[in-house]
């Protein structure tokens, strides 16, 4: 299987990108729950996750994706930008 995949040329950007954004908002979410004194870590990691996943839905041209990750990045930067104000 995985040498299907190395010859195959089966990691596409988009691919690649969903996974690294579903890991940067795994962190995140491990990092709110358990360490709130690193706050703004965790919420701009979540921020930067939907940002990534926002991209990958354009690629994808799914709107519910679309305005679910627009939405995750627009509340999670507003809110830093909120808390440092």
């Amino acid at each position: 299987m995985i040498e299907n995949i190395l010859n195959n040329k089966a990691l596409k950007i988009d691919v690649i990108l969903k996974w690294v954004a579903t890991l940067i908002l795994i962190i995140g979410t491990f990092i709110n729950a358990g360490f709130p004194e690193l706050y703004p870590i965790g919420p701009g990691l979540l921020a930067l996750g939907g940002a990534v996943w926002l991209i990958v839905s354009f690629m994808w041209k799914e709107p519910a994706l679309i305005i679910t990750n627009g939405v995750l990045t627009l509340v999670g930067i507003s809110g830093i930008i909120l808390a440092t104000l």
